[in-house]
């Protein structure tokens, strides 16, 4: 055991506290030749873009610690008794990066004395709240917003990126946040845990009921194209026009109320047939399917948030855009059929039955005497 180990804990203490004023003070001096070699250019020629870009290329810093460290190092120029605290290890350089963002030389002995037992994330608010934005910069935050996507995995995968000015942000995020907590959850994700998958959810439901309303049927229709063997295949996807796949199940439930063309190609990729566009009921339709099933149609559901319009027999399997070929359910039921096997059928008299995957029909409620299920056959998903 070494003299070290067997120091005490107030011999550690003492020596970590010198360490931290000797580090504050060299980081003091580190800012003072920061502003120094700002103020001469000497980052030119250096193959550095700017000052930033020279720190954080030299010292192996971020992007954003280097520019707090520029601001800072200025900032420090005109506040001598924050140098002061600084230099003395009163104050932490995260602290001071924070501080010099909205003191002043009139306000800093007051702001140094409750910075001392404030925390850095207090600190932070407070320059987030006070600090002095120009219009210019506020500006440069607005021109700078941009929104990005890419198909990744293989083209099954849809990547999006988005960098708003906080205030536009915060509409974004409010309006996710309010439209996921009333987005059906699916099978699996009860928990809190897949909040971010109803707010996926969420964006695709708002992007789906501008899409549908847009009088441009041309620009705003999604083309998928899809082979012969893709259509006879259980297993193989369809392309979606601009990039990306999906599966045959995900393309018939979109289909439903989507704006839609689906192009069927032979084997060389020459067209075949073109699918009508006017796939979606027509909007007196869907009032009247509205009107008459007053909303979701899977037995004790009757949702009326986030319905849509579902083809019995689908389309692609010769259904028609009829009334009588179509009904009402929410999203979360819709998913079902196409995405988790469950299956729907109307008897003559109107009357809805619907099926589990494995062709057993579903029943609300207690089931019904075993009479009564002799005189009614199970159907099996394949019957229809």
């Amino acid at each position: 055991m070494n003299d070290r180990d067997e120091r005490s804990a107030e011999d550690l203490t003492r020596s970590a506290d010198k360490a931290h004023r000797c580090a504050c003070l060299a980081q003091r001096e580190l800012f003072s030749l920061i502003a120094e070699v700002d103020r001469r250019s000497l980052w030119r020629d250096s193959g550095a873009r700017d000052m930033a870009h020279w720190l954080w290329m030299r010292y192996g810093i971020s992007h954003w610690k280097a520019c707090r460290w520029i601001v800072a190092a200025h900032a420090l120029e005109h506040l001598p008794l924050t140098a002061k605290a600084f230099s003395s290890g009163r104050l932490g350089i995260d602290k001071v990066v924070e501080l010099t963002r909205f003191a002043t030389a009139e306000d800093e002995t007051d702001l140094i004395r409750w910075a001392e037992n404030a925390s850095c994330a207090a600190i932070r608010h407070k320059g987030d709240v006070a600090g002095r934005q120009s219009i210019d910069e506020a500006r440069a935050v607005d021109e700078s917003r941009t929104v990005s996507w890419w198909y990744y995995d293989e083209g099954k995968r849809f990547g999006l990126e988005a960098d708003l000015p906080a205030p536009q942000g915060a509409v974004v995020a409010r309006a996710l946040d309010r439209l996921a907590r009333r987005i059906p959850v699916m099978p699996g994700e009860e928990d809190e845990f897949f909040i971010a998958a109803r707010r996926a959810d969420a964006l695709v439901a708002l992007a789906s009921v501008r899409i549908s309303q847009d009088p441009d049927l041309d620009r705003a229709t999604v083309v998928l194209h899809a082979s012969v063997d893709a259509l006879a295949s259980a297993d193989r996807g369809v392309e979606i026009e601009g990039g990306g796949v999906a599966h045959a199940e995900t393309a018939r439930r979109l289909a439903c109320d989507a704006r839609l063309q689906t192009v069927i190609e032979d084997g060389a990729g020459d067209p075949i047939t073109l699918g009508r566009t006017r796939r979606e009921p027509t909007a007196w339709m869907v009032r009247q399917l509205r009107y008459r099933d007053h909303g979701c149609t899977f037995p004790g559901c009757g949702s009326r948030l986030f319905t849509h319009a579902h083809h019995i027999v689908w389309w692609d399997r010769g259904g028609r855009t009829d009334l009588d070929n179509l009904i009402l359910v929410c999203t979360f039921h819709h998913r079902l059929v196409h995405e988790y096997g469950w299956s729907v059928k109307r008897d003559r008299d109107g009357t809805m039955r619907w099926f589990h995957p494995n062709g057993k029909r579903y029943r609300a409620g207690p089931a019904p005497p075993a009479s009564e299920l002799q005189r009614q056959p199970e159907l099996s998903v394949a019957s229809f």
